[in-house]
């Protein structure tokens, strides 16, 4: 489906602008075939399809004052769209990465190689959420939500030193938990 430039597509992103709700429930409304159809391509399901084009949109409304009405309203949102999805799959295929690296790990300290495989995420954030708050928040900002130490010392206030080094305890005593539950070949 295409999305043209009507009058009254123009009216309702005038009146989004103004961050009329009302308009902004339309202008979702006008837009979702095109983003949905757009997303799809891009989804492994519907429910995934669903989370982009939420994504999608919000972006939209977030760069709407960015957007010229003398382009294709259409080919703007679709733009967004395919941004969003190709974001998503960077996320995930980090993710995923994250996980090949530690399936070629060394492992002569004692981690099995299905160490994963034998814990549910519930559990693994279970331990993690039984670390003191200083090695919990570092751990999470680093390990989960990818950024350096420089970034994680920027943002809390402590030095690249400290950071490192409650990432290294946080580490220690997950493992220590891990090896406690028999997680870990101990041997």
């Amino acid at each position: 489906m295409n999305l043209p430039n009507s009058g009254e597509l123009q009216e309702v992103i005038k009146q989004c602008l103004s961050k009329d709700k009302k308009a902004q429930q339309r202008l979702f409304e006008l837009s979702y075939s095109l983003s949905m159809n757009v997303c799809r391509r891009y989804a492994k399901n519907l429910e995934e399809a669903k989370s982009l084009v939420n994504e999608g949109m919000l972006k939209v409304f977030q760069h709407l004052h960015t957007y010229n009405p003398e382009l294709c309203f259409g080919g703007w949102v679709r733009r967004i769209m395919v941004n969003t999805a190709i974001d998503h799959f960077r996320k995930i295929k980090a993710y995923e990465q994250r996980f090949q690296d530690l399936e070629g790990a060394d492992y002569s300290q004692g981690y099995l190689p299905t160490v994963l495989d034998d814990i549910s995420a519930e559990e693994l954030l279970i331990l993690v959420q039984q670390l003191p708050p200083a090695y919990r928040v570092v751990f999470s900002l680093f390990a989960v939500e990818e950024y350096t130490h420089k970034e994680i010392a920027e943002k809390l206030g402590i030095s690249e030193g400290t950071s490192k080094s409650n990432y290294a305890k946080a580490r220690a005593k997950l493992q220590k938990a891990l090896t406690a539950s028999k997680i870990l070949n101990t041997n």
